[in-house]
């Protein structure tokens, strides 16, 4: 066995060790407490790490194990998950490497490597963390985005309730600021909901609306075409003095739609 073989070797059978000195030095360098959780989450990574780099340093391409991939990205989803910040991850990335690699170069001499080997387990080393801690970036970017495009639904699905007051009539209150993603959302998955519940007169109420635009009242005419071809008539509400005058200077034409002041005044005109 040579002595990279051997290197390799003692590296993995002594992971879990090493991992441990690891953690500690790098705790000695932070002015703060960690919990006790985090420092055994922490020797357990380190240890799958020193086992992957024992098994790179004995091959011949520089591929990163796919291990090491699948294991960057559930660190960066875990933290995503416990609703931590990137930057806590990253701002702890380079006293982890200046220790990590001293470790590394230690064990390499004690074995008697060569200037050139252990100039290339350090390189190996290296490029794993670099490769690893931009896994746990994307990772971390792709968990979160998919929290927020969960928690946009959700605010949507609240945003937008079909509220039914009398035998065919409802009521859709408009909250908020109105773009794309919430017209589409209104479009895609509100009207389908008014066409079961058998609604005859749906009242678009805008009082709480915060602005619009020429984009979003497309939206919203298409709405008012389709449920119109349904045979449900569609009337407005609540659209204020400022929205008004926001709506002629887009040159919104809501001439063909019914309005009205209140939702109130609405109801009394059905009477």
């Amino acid at each position: 066995m040579n002595s990279i073989e051997t290197v390799a070797a003692y590296l993995i059978e002594n992971a879990e060790s090493l991992a441990g000195q690891i953690v500690d030095d790098i705790l000695s360098k932070f002015q703060f407490d960690v919990p006790k959780g985090e420092i055994e989450q922490a020797v357990t990574v380190y240890t799958e790490f020193i086992e992957y780099l024992g098994e790179a340093i004995t091959s011949e391409d520089e591929k990163v194990p796919k291990g090491l991939l699948e294991w960057s990205k559930k660190n960066g989803e875990r933290e995503a998950s416990l609703m931590g910040r990137i930057s806590s991850v990253i701002e702890r990335y380079p006293e982890t490497r200046l220790v990590f690699i001293k470790r590394m170069t230690a064990v390499t001499m004690e074995h008697g490597l060569a200037t050139g080997e252990v100039a290339m387990v350090n390189r190996r080393a290296n490029y794993m963390l670099d490769i690893s801690i931009t896994e746990t970036v994307r990772a971390f970017e792709r968990y979160t985005a998919n929290i927020i495009k969960e928690r946009q639904r959700e605010i949507n699905e609240l945003s937008a309730p079909i509220v039914p007051i009398q035998d065919g009539i409802a009521v859709l209150p408009l909250i908020g600021s109105i773009d794309s993603d919430r017209a589409d959302h209104l479009l895609n998955h509100v009207v389908p909901r008014i066409s079961e519940l058998k609604i005859e007169c749906l009242i678009m109420d805008f009082s709480g609306i915060v602005t619009i635009d020429t984009e979003v009242a497309s939206h919203l005419f298409a709405i008012h075409d389709i449920l119109g071809l349904l045979g449900i008539n569609i009337i407005a509400t609540g659209i204020r003095p400022d929205l008004a005058s926001r709506v002629v200077r887009e040159g919104i034409d809501f001439s063909t739609v019914q309005t009205f002041a209140t939702v109130k005044q609405a109801i009394e005109n059905m009477a």
